[in-house]
């Protein structure tokens, strides 16, 4: 009978231990919101390869507005070979899921502000990433868009 007893000790010691303070906790959500608020914009407008291959984990993978996929691989390609065509990109966080093993919901609204042909823009979109934590680095692992709406800022 003592066993079990131990085994429920034991494991209610890891639980506990597994759960991280409230200090970790804010250390957390501050670097998901400089990695998704402040460093991933900056790495496309920037077109900074360097940078955007320390956000994204290897088998990083997206699925864009148009339902199309890319790797990391070929994320870092196509931000070297096309300048931004917009000029600002801000995210703004709806959501931050941090769980307790060590991944994290990041989503909310991108806004890009620009002018082409057609005049001065706003456009909106909608992105969820979802990152892990590696050695102590969060890692973007998926990221998904949708619902991008242009309008005329005018």
């Amino acid at each position: 009978m003592r066993n079990p007893l131990i085994l429920l000790a034991v494991l209610a010691i890891a639980m506990a231990s597994a759960q991280a303070s409230p200090s970790e906790q804010a250390q957390d959500q501050a670097a998901l919101r400089e990695l998704k608020e402040v460093l991933w914009p900056k790495a496309y407008s920037e077109q900074d390869t360097k940078l955007l291959g320390r956000i994204l984990a290897d088998e990083f993978q997206m699925i864009d507005g148009a339902g199309d996929w890319s790797t990391k691989a070929e994320e870092l390609a196509w931000i070297a070979k096309n300048k931004p065509p917009y000029d600002s990109l801000t995210f703004s966080i709806r959501r931050l899921d941090i769980f307790e093993n060590g991944t994290a919901i990041v989503a909310g609204t991108g806004t890009i502000r620009g002018s082409d042909a057609e005049g001065a823009y706003v456009a909106k979109y909608q992105s969820t990433n979802i990152l892990i934590k590696r050695d102590g680095v969060w890692k973007a692992v998926a990221s998904h868009v949708s619902g991008y709406k242009r309008e005329s800022a005018a």
